[in-house]
């Protein structure tokens, strides 16, 4: 009887090597560049509080519509703490932190002054809300503020609840037909 021995195939990677990660797509809406301006240019999602970690990817697609960004404004009380300076982009970028400074919005500087108002929409809202708050904010005239804005989320959520309500209660009833 003769025995076939076959080694195991060997990985010869280093495990201690990360796998590369995929980053997540930036959650993000822009009105139009000719847009008439409202209140905010559009609305961003991060997925976190803190400020360092998240603001570099929006950097990163900001850029395009504003050069080189220099300065984010942004208000003390809604993030981490967050260093005084990152780097972006191989740029320094100033982050400043106001208590001033409204709740849930980021202003973006450019080098040249152009800026853009975002809606910052809690790292933590509820996917529906936050999409619906998000595109209602990208809208090409809207003018609405940032606080009417996070409130489009409540009322679609009160509708739809108010509706499932409804409907659960029996709604309108079966229509008879003569």
């Amino acid at each position: 009887m003769t025995l076939n021995h076959t080694s195991p195939s060997l990985d010869h990677r280093d495990v201690r090597q990360p796998l590369a990660r995929r980053r997540p797509t930036l959650r993000l809406r822009l009105k139009p560049r000719r847009a008439a301006r409202g209140f905010v240019d559009g609305a961003w999602w991060p997925r976190s509080p803190d400020l360092a970690a998240e603001v570099p990817g929006l950097l990163a697609v900001l850029g395009i519509r504003l050069g080189r960004i220099d300065r984010v404004v942004y208000n003390v009380n809604g993030w981490a703490t967050a260093p005084a300076r990152i780097r972006s982009g191989g740029n320094e970028v100033r982050l400043d932190g106001y208590p001033f400074q409204p709740v849930n919005t980021l202003y973006v500087v450019g080098a040249n002054r152009k800026r853009m108002a975002l809606l910052v929409v809690p790292p933590y809202t509820e996917p529906d809300y936050a999409h619906a708050t998000m595109m209602t904010a990208a809208k090409p005239n809207s003018a609405t503020t940032a606080d009417d804005l996070l409130m489009v989320g409540v009322r679609e959520a009160s509708h739809l609840a108010a509706q499932h309500r409804w409907d659960s209660e029996g709604g309108a009833g079966k229509v008879r037909r003569p």
